[in-house]
């Protein structure tokens, strides 16, 4: 699942928006598209790292992997949606594009909690595979675990 076709596409009707719709004021209309420009730049930015890691698993994330990078696209979308909120009459946002905005979001923080939910899980096993391979080694290590070669017989009972 690729992540900029939706969200792109909601970045750019934000940005049209914030662009299209000023207030008719020049500083307003200058302010408000140098603010989005960086706060769709480090969106994108988090997007694109969250492709190369879907593309070096050819088409799959790892949740373990994702887990960080998603949380930072969500992070990037939610201060993207606050700006909009706190400005939305000086920027002249419409309240479509906002709510636009929210539900992208909120697709975003559903695949980040599941990769992250995957990824606790893959670490929780991962410890306790290593515990156990510890407890092995320490088993065997006294003498009481492992197999042992067949001793030769003694003779007759």
């Amino acid at each position: 699942m690729r992540l900029t076709a939706s969200r792109a596409r909601s970045a750019l009707l934000a940005a049209f928006a914030v662009l299209a719709l000023g207030t008719g004021e020049a500083a307003a209309q200058s302010s408000c598209q140098t603010d989005f420009e960086k706060l769709t730049a480090t969106r994108n930015a988090r997007i694109g790292a969250v492709n190369a890691l879907q593309k070096k698993g050819k088409g799959k994330l790892d949740p373990v992997a994702a887990c960080p990078r998603l949380n930072a696209l969500v992070a990037a979308e939610q201060a993207m949606i606050a700006y909009m909120v706190q400005n939305q009459k000086w920027c002249s946002i419409p309240e479509d594009v906002i709510a636009q905005a929210r539900e992208g979001s909120g697709k975003t923080r559903n695949i980040a909690g599941q990769a992250c939910g995957f990824a606790a899980k893959v670490k929780k096993m991962q410890a306790q595979q290593a515990q156990a391979m510890k407890r092995a080694r320490e088993a065997q290590a006294a003498g009481g675990g492992g197999p042992r070669e067949p001793g030769v017989p003694a003779g007759p009972p």
